[in-house]
């Protein structure tokens, strides 16, 4: 009688070596006892497909996708998630049994999921969301406030050409402000966003003047290395309620471990102390 296969997941990246998702899959797999492995695996461009479609024969069940390759991953999938369409980016694959290629997007779930959790009171009718970039990351960020039914969405990026693009895309909610214009449009937001990576550990400067910061708005940034960046450090002084990054990075991991896996996996502080170590 043949033993149970044991089921295989992992990160497809280049470089892949500072991903935190090892560290998370890692930890679910051991406190709950699954037999399974989670592996970082460094890609090439060139490579993607063919390492993706070997994937299922080795006995990958599926796999997160970072950067590069997560909108070309869209081209070798054989079916693509509504969400991921959207969001023009997919973080998430599903291998089927009959190696066929599922593609999905959870950065958006993983977003508002940590959003409602680190800022319960938050209303998402409550008023206007100020977002700084308009990266991929951005992409799933407004996409899950548009969701939400933020009332009006403004967004602000160094290239206002990119900010433009979300207007064709998310509709007459979105209103397209000139990076200059920043500091100008936080005074009387109910959220502010920042989906870029300044302020990151080796990054620039988030220079965007925050004086306009009101007790009563929440703040979120998805840059998590450092965890308190300077934005959250100036929201907390100015009276906000703030949430860090590594949230959404523990909460869009959820859908996938739960389908490979079978087991719906909690996060608590444990979890966040796991990834932090």
């Amino acid at each position: 009688m043949s033993e149970e296969k044991i089921p295989l997941a992992g990160v497809i990246g280049c470089p892949i070596a500072h991903s935190k998702s090892p560290q998370l899959h890692g930890h679910w797999l051991r406190t709950y006892g699954i037999k399974g492995h989670y592996v970082p695996m460094h890609v090439e461009p060139e490579d993607l497909e063919a390492v993706v479609r070997m994937m299922p024969r080795m006995g990958f069940v599926g796999a997160n996708v970072t950067i590069p390759h997560k909108e070309a991953i869209m081209e070798i999938a054989d079916k693509v998630t509504d969400r991921a369409k959207l969001m023009g980016a997919a973080n998430t694959l599903i291998f089927r049994e009959d190696g066929s290629i599922v593609a999905d997007n959870t950065d958006g779930y993983g977003f508002i999921t940590n959003l409602h959790q680190g800022a319960p009171d938050w209303d998402p009718k409550s008023g206007p969301a100020t977002v700084f970039g308009a990266g991929g990351a951005s992409r799933a960020v407004v996409a899950s406030l548009v969701e939400a039914g933020v009332p009006e969405i403004r967004i602000t990026n160094r290239t206002r050409e990119r900010a433009e693009e979300f207007a064709r895309m998310f509709g007459k909610r979105i209103r397209v402000v000139d990076w200059v214009q920043a500091g100008n449009i936080i005074e009387d937001a109910a959220l502010v966003v920042n989906t870029t990576s300044l302020g990151m550990v080796g990054q620039r400067r988030l220079r965007v003047p925050l004086d306009g910061l009101q007790p009563s708005t929440v703040v979120t940034d998805l840059v998590y290395t450092p965890l308190k960046t300077e934005l959250l450090l100036a929201a907390e002084a100015a009276g906000c309620h703030t949430v860090d990054g590594l949230g959404m990075l523990l909460h869009q991991a959820v859908p996938g471990f739960e389908r490979w896996f079978a087991h719906q996996p909690e996060i608590n502080d444990e979890t966040r102390d796991a990834v932090l170590a």
